[in-house]
């Protein structure tokens, strides 16, 4: 069993930068892929990024290539999402998930066993 607790969400402005923080309690395999979602009020959850455990392979939704940055410290079992130039229309419920057998895309929702609670970002113009 995987617990997930994100956190480092919060209120900025446009242009600023905001790191957020996935903490794994558990066995994370090296087969693991871990990933980040987010979910804005009135849409549905979107895929943001992602990395795999074991060789450290990184996706990234169109929309926030070069502005965002995943990463994992296997030490610590986390998974971080550096997040520039940040957008309003970045604002959401950031969501950290673990997919323990990754056979399928990296944005299928529906693949990830595992989820946080979520955290809060809101970016104002």
């Amino acid at each position: 069993q995987v617990q997930l607790v994100e956190s480092g969400g919060g209120l900025v402005q446009s242009g600023d930068s905001l790191s957020l923080s996935c903490a794994a309690s558990g066995v994370i395999y090296a087969s693991y892929r871990m990933a980040w979602f987010r979910q804005a009020p009135g849409k549905e959850r979107e895929f943001v990024a992602s990395v795999t455990w074991r060789n450290n392979k990184k996706e990234y939704t169109g929309s926030v290539k070069g502005r965002f940055t995943i990463f994992r410290d296997a030490a610590e079992n986390t998974v971080t999402l550096e997040m520039n130039n940040l957008k309003p229309e970045d604002t959401a419920v950031y969501y950290c998930a673990a997919d323990a057998f990754p056979d399928s895309s990296p944005g299928e929702i529906s693949a990830y066993d595992y989820w946080g609670q979520g955290t809060q970002v809101t970016v104002s113009s």
